[in-house]
């Protein structure tokens, strides 16, 4: 029997799958990785892997002229979207999905960055986004989306209304990292950008306390989460 195929996509070397990787392999997928700036990125049918998982990065879905691979990952991930194949997106990758989709990705007023809950809404709380409900989880982002059409959204928190949303089985999208908090590259998020931290209202030895704190319920809470929304795709 051939085993499913998942393919993660890694815009920065230190935005990974990180505490997802547990519930998709238990759900039985073969993972694969590959960078964008790895050369066969550029010839990849995004319509192939069983599971697609887009990860974050510091980029903005906007800034095509200086990244233009983005507009490359950006027409495929559309035809995977069209044929409704299962996908996953985070923060970065999750603001990808809504551009595929038709919304507009922008900067948005403040950096939201940190732990604390989101606030699912009462028609998400009988799906996987129940397992997260009251979990403060890691927040690091600045840029929002609009909702695009046909989809449902699934959380919002008080500084950024959309938090997560879905399109019927196959599509979850998450501006929220449930997957860091017992992962060593957080410290290189710290490292990369010190500022995010101190425009959002905070300081590094706070932050590293909540982690160290917080992190672990984090992240059993968002592979509950991933695990019970893999259990549920379709074709």
């Amino acid at each position: 029997m051939t085993s499913r195929k998942a393919l993660i996509i890694r815009h920065v070397p230190y935005e990974g799958v990180a505490g997802y990787r547990q519930p998709i392999e238990q759900a039985g997928y073969e993972i694969d990785r590959i960078d964008v700036s790895d050369p066969a990125f550029s010839s990849l049918d995004l319509r192939e892997p069983d599971l697609l998982i887009m990860m974050g990065g510091p980029m903005g879905v906007y800034e095509q002229d200086e990244h233009p691979w983005i507009r490359c990952q950006m027409r495929r991930l559309a035809q995977r979207l069209e044929a409704d194949r299962p996908t996953l997106g985070v923060c970065f990758g999750a603001q990808m999905i809504a551009a595929a989709l038709g919304g507009d990705v922008y900067a948005g007023p403040r950096k939201e960055v940190g732990f604390h809950a989101v606030k699912v809404h009462e028609a998400a709380r009988e799906g996987p986004l129940r397992h997260i409900v009251d979990v403060p989880v890691l927040h690091w982002h600045g840029d929002t989306f609009t909702l695009p059409q046909n989809v449902d959204l699934l959380a919002s928190t008080d500084v950024y209304d959309h938090q997560a949303f879905s399109r019927g089985r196959n599509l979850l999208a998450l501006q929220f990292h449930a997957e860091m908090g017992e992962d060593e590259r957080f410290d290189a998020w710290i490292e990369q950008w010190p500022e995010s931290v101190c425009e959002a209202g905070g300081d590094e030895a706070s932050l590293r306390a909540a982690h160290d704190r917080l992190g672990p319920p984090a992240v059993a809470a968002g592979r509950a989460m991933i695990a019970e929304w893999l259990s549920g795709l379709g074709g």
